[in-house]
Formats: structure tokens, C-alpha cells, sequence
């Protein structure tokens, strides 16, 4: 049974549903804009070996989507082994389960504003701002009823989903891409943020001076599904599995 929301988002099975984001930096800046942040820019990344070398540095967040087979390839396994997180605490990263259908986009994108630079970038007084005060406190189960239920994200998902470039697909088109979001915190841990995964997974310690596209940062963020698309054919970073955005500040 399906049913449309005002904002076009629609309930399909009971579930509310989204059209899906497309990964780049104009509908990244779209977000960043509705939500008040002003010092953070958004950049695609189209080479890894090396990465370009006219980014600006630091890139202390990425923004990462994989085609669905590269996903589970570099993915599944180790799924099936992690523990689900039912705790928060100050010394990890905000973590959001995802509950909404096609959000995998709204999902990275929260992930890595959240957490970037411990929030900092969020204006204070904001509706961003006071979601994460209030999801801070919270388990994730609770976590993810707040933003299930947040009509501003909906609005805000909706209205940037409908300015991307290419056709828009409908809430209930299968989807066969997901998103997910990578950190490094202050203290130089590297997270992977996905609201699909049972928890926030860490990734490994990064050195002073390094960021997220330095060699070892790419190796403990992309490598896995790099190394994935490898395998499949026609895969790869630069073909249709793979893209990436990083985030820097102004």
C-alpha cells in the first residue's frame, strides 16, 4: 500500500520512502545551504592514484556511493560480524540508523556534518544545530525516530533530491546504489558512518598532517570498495560504481 506525503516523499509498506539524492557537490551545497552552514565546501573526487592535487586540504569527511554489488561485496561479511551499537557516548561519533527508505544519501550527508570537526560547522540556533544537541543524549533507536519524524529533513531531502542533474526517480523505483559517510574525528580515529551497518564502525588512526585522501586515508576509507570494484567487471572509481565528494572547510 503506498501513500503521498505533502513533500512528495511517499509511505510505501509502511515505510516512509524518499527519492534518492545523487552524489555531488551541487546538491551537497544545496543541503549546506538550506540548513544555514556556510563553511563547508563540497568537491567531487575523480581520481585516486593520486587524488587530484587542486583539492583544498584538509578533506577531513567524504561522502561515498557504491553500486549496490560493489556495496555488498566489500560489505556483507563483515556485517554479519559486528555487534549492534545500543549505547551513546561523548568520546564516539553521533550514529544514526537508518529507518527511512532511499535516505542513504540524507543519511551520509548527516553523518559527516554532524561529526565534522565535532559539529562545528552547524550554526548555532539552527534546526541542524538543535538536532544534533537533542541526538547527542539519545540510544539510536531513539535517534532514529527523531529523524524519521523531522519534517524539516524531509522538506529539506526532498527539495534537493528534485535539483540534481540527471532524470529523478520516483520513492518507489528500486535504487540501486548506497550512500555512505567517512570522519576523522579530532583525535585522528577514522569512522565509517552508514545508517544501514549495526553501528559506527572505525576504521583505523590517522597521523598528524594526514587527511582523508592522503595514501593511508583512502586505504582505510575507500580501499575496501575500491578493491571490490575491481572485481566486478566494469567497476571502478571514474565508471558508474563508484563516486566520491569530500568536504573542506572555507
Amino acid at each position: 500500500m503506498t501513500s503521498t506525503l505533502p513533500t512528495g516523499a511517499k509511505i510505501i509498506n509502511g515505510v516512509k520512502t524518499f527519492i534518492p539524492l545523487e552524489n555531488n557537490p551541487t546538491v551537497h551545497a544545496h543541503l549546506s545551504n538550506t540548513f544555514s552552514i556556510q563553511t563547508l565546501t563540497f568537491h567531487d573526487i575523480f581520481t585516486l592514484d593520486p587524488p587530484p592535487t587542486d583539492l583544498p586540504r584538509p578533506i577531513n569527511a567524504l561522502i561515498f556511493l557504491a553500486a549496490a554489488p560493489i556495496y555488498h561485496r566489500a560489505r556483507s561479511a563483515l556485517q554479519s560480524t559486528l555487534p549492534n551499537y545500543t549505547t551513546s557516548n561523548e568520546h564516539d561519533p553521533v550514529w544514526i540508523p537508518q529507518t527511512i527508505g532511499h535516505a542513504c544519501g540524507l543519511m551520509a550527508f548527516l553523518h559527516c556534518v554532524l561529526n565534522l570537526d565535532d559539529g562545528t560547522h552547524l550554526v548555532s540556533g539552527s534546526e541542524l544545530a538543535k538536532l544534533r544537541e537533542e541526538l547527542i543524549s539519545l540510544a539510536p533507536e531513539d535517534r532514529a525516530r527523531v529523524v524519521y519524524e523531522s519534517r524539516f529533513l524531509e522538506e529539506a531531502h526532498m527539495d534537493a533530491a528534485r535539483g540534481g542533474s540527471s532524470g529523478v526517480p520516483g520513492p518507489e523505483e528500486d535504487n540501486g546504489f548506497h550512500f555512505v559517510g567517512f570522519v576523522k574525528a579530532g583525535d585522528g580515529r577514522v569512522w565509517e558512518l552508514n545508517g544501514g551497518m549495526p553501528g559506527p564502525l572505525e576504521r583505523g588512526v590517522l597521523g598528524e598532517g594526514e587527511d582523508l585522501i592522503s595514501e593511508t586515508g583512502l586505504r582505510l576509507t575507500v580501499g575496501d570498495f575500491v578493491e571490490a570494484a575491481r572485481g566486478i567487471e566494469g567497476g571502478g572509481h571514474g565508471a558508474l560504481g563508484v563516486s566520491l565528494v569530500g568536504l573542506a572547510g572555507e
